[in-house]
């Protein structure tokens, strides 16, 4: 009797631990048939309102996580107290202003703001030019001491340069360290495409080797001599209608140090010296001449809607320079942080590897698992959750979803962060069931060279989700 008792209580506990995998038995079979051949996935789905799993499938296998990695960065940078202090730019003067001269020297002081653009640079210089003097008796220096001299994330591809993905990381940013090229055909065919670059600057200089109409001129490209580390942009092929391009350009620092100087130049002030770089240290005499700041929710923004590496790269910087308190942080300030996150999730980092911020690195290493315990915790804080559900993708709407699931019952439902990369395709975020239960998960596809397929494959389960009753 007793053993049949005991057997009836096995065979219970069976049938509510496989009852929740059995009614997603069409994601069983998305798999075995969907699934190309070679290639790999894990997925993890939890049922956020009933606080159960509902499906696992190589959940703890490790995997790349390319641009969900993202969300690891960002999610650690809200679960801290002061996660709502902007991104700052100041400009600082050491001296004296005396009869139309600043005798003494300005320091631009880079806080790495990653949207930083025409209208702050504008902005601050306009702000200068208020102070009483015409002439700089003195030099200008950029303060990039926040971060280390390392521009590339650890494993980023060399040659992915001059992507505009891939800018050179500095403390001064301008314009995402990268130029917009926009080409309109010429009168006639065979002229030169008339270019329109943004911004503007004298940092680069333009070789135009466009032709209007005229297939044998190649496909339209914008490049430059990136081996070199010349910004001299090359901009070629053929222009049958407006082109737009991007690129991104060396030293983001002098990109940004340049137009500053250019600019004040062009306002009137009368600089003998160029500019140079050095730390700020503030004394009795520093004064604040001008200040630009970004909201915190504006870089998350582009990191989960517009998938933006500089700006998950900034935040991974900051949040390393927060809580180290220190100069010349590395990104391991930052990665020590997200470790200790994954510490109080459960899991031990050791069995994870983060390289970078944004995803964009080929050591990087997660698992499903790992994603959603994140989401979780994110679900769990209302203060977290807010600010990153406004910020996801949304299917069929917005971001990198805007053309995915545009029907059926994950339109308008699913917020989640893509991800893609070669042969890497991944998606985490959150969902509701048909049922009304709220449900995070994580979907990672690996070793599969058609994005297509991948992307197909994560909607179909998407739907199977939101259908779930």
């Amino acid at each position: 009797m007793k053993k049949l008792n005991l057997f009836i209580l096995f065979s219970f506990c069976f049938s509510i631990i496989t009852w929740g995998q059995a009614n997603f038995a069409a994601i069983d079979s998305l798999i075995k048939k969907e699934l190309p051949q070679g290639s790999e996935v894990g997925i993890s789905v939890y049922d956020l309102t009933a606080r159960k799993t509902l499906y696992t499938y190589r959940d703890t296998k490790l995997s790349r996580p390319a641009s969900t990695m993202k969300l690891l960065t960002t999610i650690t940078a809200l679960a801290r107290p002061d996660a709502d202090e902007p991104f700052r730019t100041e400009v600082w003067y050491k001296g004296t202003i005396e009869h139309d001269t600043l005798r003494g020297d300005i320091y631009v002081v880079g806080g790495f703001d990653p949207e930083f653009d025409d209208e702050g640079m504008n902005a601050l210089v306009e702000e200068v030019i208020t102070f009483p003097f015409s002439v700089l008796k003195g030099n200008i220096y950029g303060d990039i001491s926040m971060k280390d001299s390392l521009y590339w994330g650890s494993g980023w591809a060399w040659d992915d340069t001059p992507s505009s993905f891939q800018p050179y990381l500095s403390p001064l940013m301008y314009h995402k360290g990268m130029v917009k090229v926009t080409a309109v055909p010429g009168a006639t065919r065979g002229d030169s495409a008339r270019l329109s670059f943004e911004p503007s600057s004298s940092y680069y200089t333009v070789t135009n080797e466009t032709k209007t109409r005229t297939s044998s001129a190649g496909k339209f490209s914008v490049s430059r001599g990136w081996l070199e580390n010349k910004n001299n942009l090359i901009v070629s092929g053929n222009v049958e209608n407006r082109r737009i391009g991007d690129v991104n350009v060396y030293s983001s620092q002098d990109f940004f140090m340049h137009t500053f100087v250019e600019r004040l130049r062009n306002k009137g002030i009368e600089i003998s010296n160029h500019y140079a770089f050095d730390s700020f240290r503030s004394d009795s005499l520093s004064i604040c001449m001008a200040r630009w700041e970004c909201p915190v929710q504006d870089v998350i923004d582009q990191i989960m809607k517009e998938s933006d590496n500089l700006s998950a790269e900034a935040l991974l910087c900051r949040l390393g320079a927060r809580a180290t308190g220190k100069k010349q942080v590395s990104a391991k300030d930052g990665i020590e942080e997200i470790h200790r996150l994954i510490q109080d999730l459960g899991h031990d980092p050791d069995n994870y590897k983060i390289a970078d911020g944004c995803g964009l690195s080929n050591y990087d290493y997660l698992s499903p698992a790992l994603l959603v315990d994140f989401l979780k915790f994110a679900y769990s804080r209302t203060d977290i959750f807010r600010k990153l559900y406004k910020a996801l993708p949304v299917a069929g709407i917005d971001g990198t979803l805007k053309n995915r699931m545009k029907q059926g019952a994950a339109f308008k439902n699913v917020h989640a962060k893509t991800g893609s990369y070669t042969a890497i395709n991944t998606l985490a975020g959150y969902l509701k069931m048909a049922n009304g239960h709220q449900v995070a998960f994580a979907i990672m596809n690996q070793n599969i060279l058609s994005a297509a397929k991948a992307r197909n494959f994560q909607n179909k389960v998407c739907e199977i989700l939101a259908n779930h009753q």
